[in-house]
């Protein structure tokens, strides 16, 4: 069940998690996916098992996001089952943690984007420290934000969901807490210790007491003016809306939409609000999977993950301007997929 970069093991009264791969910044892979699955099913109905932790090694990163390297190389090659096998399957363990019947605590320290979010995010207690950053920066590589990651883009406060779907915005702790990716902070200083009793007791009402997280939040403060900019229909208007603001918010978030993959932004708008409209995890991932699916062979996956990871030249060539994106495109990128492209067939 456990292997070495995903540990999975019993300890006390819990079940323990921990991310290993620390020289990747925890970078989530197929395989470690599979073995979080296996060890929830597993402990789902055993009785030594009360509750469960998921940690990571290391400071810099709980997990930075998914592990594409092995997709990316497929879908050049033209290959693309790769991708779509390691989406499904890790969208179905997401919609395993956040439909847990027991307790799950996630530690959340550094890093904690795309995949990781996934993991940590749906989490029934999620703890961030004085190191957490969250972001969901998909559409920085012509994806989306996944791994039920709409659904928490679209639980956010007002419009708050849709800025950070677009412009990829790290969130400190006390912005994780505001906007609903996390519960509550906790010195990191004190992990340790309050990992040791929920191992002794089982006991999830052992975890202390929530602090205030030592650096303010700025989502809150923002949020009028997200709010007023962000609630537009489409992409367009967003943009519209952004260029007569005049606020210094409004410039840094035009340079960010004007890098990222317009194909992408049009997309995650829509899926944002076609998740809050159903409020469900597996209406979330669902949705995801429409674009994912399609997202190497139709989209702006591979030219982006070429740019941002494997030559980082940091200068993608979309397939569209923010001018000339046809709305027929973004309609076909999230066309329902038929039932050979099914997630929950092994959902227990």
């Amino acid at each position: 069940m456990s292997d070495a970069t995903m540990q999975a093991r019993i300890e006390g009264r819990a079940g323990r998690l921990t991310f290993n791969r620390e020289s990747a910044l925890n970078a989530l892979s197929h395989e470690m996916a599979m073995v979080i699955e296996e060890a929830l099913d597993t402990w789902r109905d055993d009785p030594a098992v009360d509750l469960v932790i998921i940690d990571a090694k290391g400071t810099r990163a709980f997990c930075s996001g998914g592990d594409i390297a092995a997709v990316y190389r497929a879908g050049i090659a033209g290959e693309f089952a790769p991708g779509r096998d390691f989406w499904r399957d890790e969208y179905r363990m997401n919609a395993k943690i956040a439909e847990y019947p027991k307790p799950i605590v996630a530690f959340m320290q550094g890093f904690v984007m795309g995949g990781g979010v996934g993991v940590g995010g749906h989490a029934s207690h999620r703890i961030v420290g004085e190191s957490t950053q969250i972001a969901m920066p998909e559409s920085g590589i012509g994806l989306i934000p996944d791994v039920g990651g709409t659904l928490l883009l679209a639980r956010a406060p007002g419009h708050i969901g849709e800025y950070l779907g677009l412009t990829g915005t790290r969130m400190n702790a006390a912005d994780a807490i505001y906007t609903g990716f996390a519960d509550s902070f906790l010195p990191e200083a004190e992990w340790d210790e309050a990992k040791a009793r929920l191992i002794e007791t089982g006991n999830i009402e052992t975890l202390p007491f929530a602090r205030t997280p030592p650096e303010p939040g700025q989502l809150e403060r923002q949020r009028p003016e997200i709010d007023r900019i962000f609630w537009a229909d489409d992409l367009d208007s967003i943009v519209a809306k952004l260029e007569t603001a005049g606020s210094d918010l409004a410039a840094r978030t035009l340079k960010t939409l004007y890098r990222n993959s317009p194909l992408s932004m049009a997309a995650t708008l829509k899926l944002v609000r076609m998740t809050r409209a159903e409020n469900t995890i597996r209406a979330a991932l669902t949705h995801e999977f429409r674009f994912t699916w399609r997202a190497a062979e139709w989209g702006d996956f591979l030219e982006g993950v070429r740019a941002q990871i494997i030559d980082k030249d940091r200068n993608p060539q979309w397939k569209h301007d923010l001018a000339s994106l046809p709305a027929s495109d973004v309609d076909r990128m999230l066309d329902p997929l038929g039932p050979e492209a099914a997630i929950w067939e092994e959902t227990t």
